[in-house]
């Protein structure tokens, strides 16, 4: 199968399944569940989401459902994380995949406690899926300590923070690499290794799913340095230049535009290259997809 019909496959999954799952507007609270439903639906790349299910696929040679409420869990912390991004104290965005942000349709009250109620809805859909007869729940609780870190104040939120309090002037290539690594790689480490194990991986091939998971997750947060400057706004589905509006110091502004394309190019190497251990021929999605990080235009 072609790389972008595997990525469209598995995004149709995740995307019925979330359809599946989400709550029923037909309530008393059904305004936020209506909110909810308008950010988590509106599309998306499902990156994060596709990673568990192949990573679980990967390790376990066998069909990802058992992942699936795992990759569907994620896919809600990451959109709940991009309606509170999308905030006037956060980045002040009006748009987000081609549509008005969620607060810009519900207003910014629902549109916090859209963000939560997705983030608390994540983790009763991974704990629901724990079967209660299993005799081994090792790799689901793995799965959720992984996620939890790095979605909290040692993943997601504690890059956030430091992002917020970091004046442009002096912060330092250890502090822009630490905001990178938390608030953007952390989760999608996160997504791959959780998958992994819920496919009880060995340590050697959580060692090398995590030094992959590492590489592409810096190399996401390069390119999108990079499409902030010179990427098109109808392709992104947001405002391209608010980094420079936000004066928020990036790779772009520490290494300049050459550099910084040239790391994407160094870090997909190093991702492909901790795939080793695997059979070839197993790895060919994820030899890909990082591939696919370093061209990406959306």
């Amino acid at each position: 199968m072609e790389f972008k019909d595997e990525i469209k496959k598995y995004s149709d999954i995740i995307g019925k399944n979330l359809e599946k799952i989400l709550p029923d507007n037909d309530c008393f609270q059904g305004t936020v569940c209506e909110s909810m439903k308008y950010s988590i639906l509106a599309g998306g790349k499902r990156i994060r989401p596709i990673l568990t299910l192949k990573a679980f696929e990967l390790v376990s040679k066998s069909s990802f459902e058992k992942a699936l409420p795992f990759a569907s869990a994620i896919e809600m912390i990451h959109t709940y994380s991009l309606i509170h991004d999308d905030l006037p104290p956060m980045d002040n965005d009006d748009f987000r995949r081609g549509k008005p942000t969620n607060h810009k349709v519900y207003g910014e009250a629902m549109a916090i406690l859209a963000g939560d109620a997705l983030l608390n809805f994540a983790y009763e859909t991974m704990i629901e899926s724990i079967p209660e007869t299993s005799k081994d729940v090792s790799g689901y609780i793995k799965a959720i300590k992984e996620i939890g870190k790095a979605a909290g104040v040692y993943g997601m939120i504690g890059g956030q923070v430091v992002d917020i309090i970091s004046d442009e002037n002096i912060m330092s290539e250890e502090q822009l690499r630490f905001i990178h690594n938390k608030k953007t790689s952390a989760l999608i480490e996160a997504s791959i290794l959780s998958g992994a194990f819920l496919a009880n991986a060995s340590d050697n091939q959580i060692i090398a799913l995590k030094k992959y998971g590492e590489a592409i997750g810096l190399c996401f947060q390069i390119r999108d340095d990079i499409l902030d400057k010179i990427g098109d706004n109808e392709k992104l589905g947001k405002s391209v230049g608010s980094d420079e509006a936000n004066k928020k110091l990036t790779y772009l502004t520490l290494y300049g535009m050459e550099k910084s394309i040239e790391k994407t190019h160094e870090l997909c190497k190093e991702a492909i290259e901790a795939l080793d251990i695997f059979d070839s021929k197993d790895t060919i999605f994820f030899k890909q997809f990082a591939e696919y990080l370093v061209y990406r235009e959306s």
